[in-house]
């Protein structure tokens, strides 16, 4: 251990700190000079891992200097609620080993006139996104500012790089690399299944051609799983209603607790629970908030602050406080809805229990009784080591595209140069000469179907440097560096003029001037839209719309698919010993009865008749991405064999097909229509891929440049770039099929959005298992929330109330 190491445990131990042995050794790796990853859970001082070795690093080689000549280290978060708690971290350190180091922090939400003093006068350490990041890059004479840069911190890395958001960060390493080659490469991430990859993805060539560690804190955190169960168990479940009627019990939950943090799986479920807990419990006004990606920076920092200091009873959260921000006050977590992930479960799990051998505790509220499964998968999980693997994201052509601009109008890039560095990383090592030069030819002349328009020449060559000189296209191109893409936003604003957040156009647009809506914990009604901006003003009336953001519903994971499984089983042989499947035994013996509870050698398959028309439903429990590509491929195949035209519902247990005539069911199975043999031409067959692909190709169009988003305050309509980025794709598709844009959305629908690879996976063990085709004669307690799925789409929330209710009268009679 080297005396360096002892300046560090001096200043642990003048804070009465011990360091872990995780610390240590990390800060010993650094200062050998490895690369690395740091896999350690939140809370345990994980900062302090690589800003110490940092900074005993500049201690060591400047043995008489207090601060540094220009930026020293960068520490990149995926999200801005981060960036204070590393400042105060580095800040605490700086001081306590007597350094004059100024910390500064850039992100959207930094002044301009901080940024330009940042860009004239460093700080030593730069707090940053990978946005920013970029932006940096877009600026003239980078390399001067980035030139004596020691280390890169990618902090949270596991979140990053599952994201586009990952493959900028790949990027600014591999022109940092070049820029300053002393530079060493460090991410923190919590524990994902494929560390290795990650951490391949995150040093690019540095993996195969540099010393590098993986360094795991032994920190064994205890986490328990508690359910909240309702006082009678629904033998016929249904999903989104039960989690409201276990308010009492969460109140009473939160009212014993000093602060508790209740993460729901979607914004507009925070904005239902945040007014259905003030109207059961009005003496709660003042004491809860809320606090999600769509309310303004403003109120979310006060909510933080808030926590923090521990004025809060409870916050009703999203995944906006699932990383890294520790707060301390925080003594108990609720999970509402199936977690659908283990490591999602864990990371919230981990926001309580702070101290060292602390436990963990986390209440989980179901939507419906059959999610009470996944609180046994979960705790099956926890028990085998099992968590989920993060996939990195291969050839993303629309963010190499925007690099390349981005490039252009700082300095310029010689394309040799370039072609060298991108294909070091992780994400394009595959990309050819070929693909190269049609990117380059694509930027400079707008390829072979956009020649002819003078705005997508956007890259001039003057001798073999490839530029932009453009002001406008400069200017533009600044304002849309970001691989985050969502519908179009509105800003909310109130009367008076105070900012609340933002809301996706589409919603807003199908209300009318005196309409009543949820936000931001207020009751709001519309006065009028004015340039993209709904104008609003409180309002008294109790009821009001729900805002729904698109894509709010996770996918079952295939790890928290395979432990249901699991706890089926055993609930099949009598082996049940989690209190969840316990309770759930009345409505296990209603399927025995209706049909049957399947075991893990089998597969079911149900079919009956109701006043709908026939069903057909199948159980594959693997998430409702793989079911909606399943489904899809059995109604093709089924109607090869017969013509039939079917319906489709699905959640994250199974899927349904409908149809208004028979199903031939038995000889679709004996002709192998759960097979895998022409899988792949089967999907694209029996899925609308090129629609699919032309819903992807909107965001492909945003992030490379093809189509812009508009000024701050004054965005483009969201019809309108939908009808730009549907042309741009239709006159690819037709004229420019080897149109790497084009071809990055057809595969990203294969590989995200229908999860190809996992749907062959589901396949191939369903053709290792026994096929029961049973014939209840009426829907079982498994087929009737998918059933209900159906109807939703159909009905009003109060008409589908009372059809349920009939249902489930003459289920029961039965």
């Amino acid at each position: 251990m080297t005396p360096w190491l002892d300046i560090g445990k001096k200043w642990f131990a003048e804070r009465s700190w011990t360091p872990f042995p995780f610390q240590l050794e990390t800060w010993q790796a650094y200062l050998d000079g490895h690369h690395g990853l740091v896999n350690a859970p939140t809370g345990s001082g994980k900062t302090y891992s690589l800003i110490v070795p940092i900074l005993l690093e500049f201690m060591r080689n400047h043995p008489r200097a207090l601060k540094g000549e220009g930026l020293q280290a960068i520490w990149i978060t995926p999200i801005r609620a981060l960036s204070k708690e590393i400042e105060l971290s580095a800040g605490r350190a700086i001081e306590g080993l007597g350094l004059k180091w100024r910390v500064g922090v850039r992100s959207g939400d930094t002044k301009l006139a901080e940024r330009q003093r940042q860009r004239e006068r460093p700080p030593e350490l730069l707090i940053t996104t990978p946005e920013s990041m970029h932006l940096l890059l877009a600026s003239r004479d980078y390399a001067d500012f980035f030139k004596d840069v020691k280390a890169v911190v990618a902090d949270e890395w596991h979140e990053l790089m599952g994201s586009k958001r990952g493959v900028q960060v790949e990027l600014a390493l591999s022109r940092l690399k070049t820029i300053a080659p002393s530079m060493k490469v460090w991410g923190i991430s919590a524990t994902i299944g494929n560390m290795d990859q990650a951490l391949e993805a995150l040093l690019g060539n540095y993996y195969h051609d540099h010393n590098f560690r993986v360094i795991r804190a032994d920190i064994e955190k205890k986490v328990e799983v508690v359910s909240i169960l309702p006082d009678t168990l629904e033998r016929m479940p249904w999903a989104g209603h039960l989690g409201i009627q276990l308010l009492d019990k969460v109140i009473d939950v939160v009212k014993k607790s000093t602060t508790t943090l209740i993460f729901t799986n979607t914004r507009s479920f925070a904005e239902i629970w945040y007014q259905r807990m003030l109207d059961k419990a009005p003496d709660l006004a003042g004491l809860i908030a809320m606090h999600h990606g769509s309310i303004s920076q403003e109120l979310r920092s006060w909510v933080e602050e808030q926590l923090h200091e521990g004025k809060l009873k409870a916050v009703i959260c999203t995944s906006s406080l699932d990383l890294g921000v520790d707060f301390r006050p925080v003594e108990t977590v609720i999970q509402v809805g199936g977690p659908k992930g283990v490591a999602r479960f864990l990371q919230r799990a981990g926001r309580s229990g702070h101290q060292p051998g602390a436990v963990s505790r986390i209440y989980f509220v179901p939507t419906h009784s059959l999610e009470l499964m996944e609180a046994a998968a979960i705790r099956e999980a926890i028990k085998q080591k099992i968590v989920e693997d993060r996939f990195p994201y291969l050839r993303s052509f629309d963010v190499l595209m925007q690099y390349l601009i981005t490039l252009s109008v700082s300095d310029g890039f010689n394309p040799d140069e370039i072609y060298d560095e991108i294909t070091t990383t992780f994400c394009y090592a595959s990309v050819s000469r070929e693909e190269w030069t049609w990117l380059l030819n694509f930027i400079t002349t707008g390829g072979d179907s956009l020649q002819a328009y003078d705005e997508y020449r956007k890259v001039i060559i003057v001798n073999g440097i490839y530029k932009v000189f453009n002001r406008s296209i400069a200017m533009k191109h600044r304002l849309s560096i970001g691989t985050i893409v969502g519908d179009a936003s509105m800003f909310v604003r109130m009367l008076s003029g105070k900012y609340l957040g933002t809301i996706e156009e589409y919603f807003i647009s199908r209300l009318k001037p005196g309409d009543v809506f949820w936000f931001a914990g207020r009751n709001l009604e519309l006065v009028r839209i004015k340039d993209m901006e709904a104008q609003v003003r409180k309002s008294n009336r109790k009821s009001g719309a729900v805002p729904s953001w698109q894509g709010g519903r996770m996918p079952l994971s295939s790890q928290m698919s395979e432990m249901i499984r699991i706890k089926l089983d055993e609930a099949v042989h009598g082996r049940e010993t989690d209190e969840e499947m316990k309770f759930l035994k009345p409505l296990f013996d209603l399927q025995r009865e209706l049909s049957i509870l399947p075991a893990k050698d089998q597969f079911l398959v149900e079919y009956f008749r109701s006043t709908e028309g026939y069903h057909v439903v199948m159980y594959p429990f693997e998430g409702r991405f793989v079911h909606e590509g399943l489904a899809a491929l059995m109604a093709y195949r089924i109607a090869q064999i017969h013509p039939i035209t079917f319906s489709i519902a699905m959640n994250d247990y199974g899927f349904e097909l409908l149809s208004d005539q028979p199903i031939p069911i038995d000889e679709a199975i004996e002709t192998n229509v759960l097979g895998v043999d022409n899988l792949f031409r089967d999907i694209q067959a029996s899925i609308n891929s090129t629609e699919m692909a032309r819903r992807k190709f909107r965001d492909i169009a945003a992030i490379s440049g093809l189509v812009f988003k508009g000024y701050p305050g004054k965005p483009v309509k969201d019809r309108h770039l939908q009808s730009s980025s549907q042309l741009f794709f239709e006159v690819f598709n037709d004229y420019d099929a080897h149109n790497l844009l084009l071809q990055q959305a057809f595969e990203e629908v294969m590989d995200f959005q229908l999860e190809e690879v996992r749907l062959r996976a589901a396949l191939d063990r369903i053709n290792h298992q026994r096929i029961v085709i049973t014939t209840p004669d009426r829907p079982t307690p498994f087929s009737f929330p998918i059933i209900v799925d159906h109807m939703r789409e159909k009905l009003t929330t109060e008409k589908l109330e009372d059809r349920i209710k009939k249902m489930v009268i003459q289920t029961e009679k039965n």
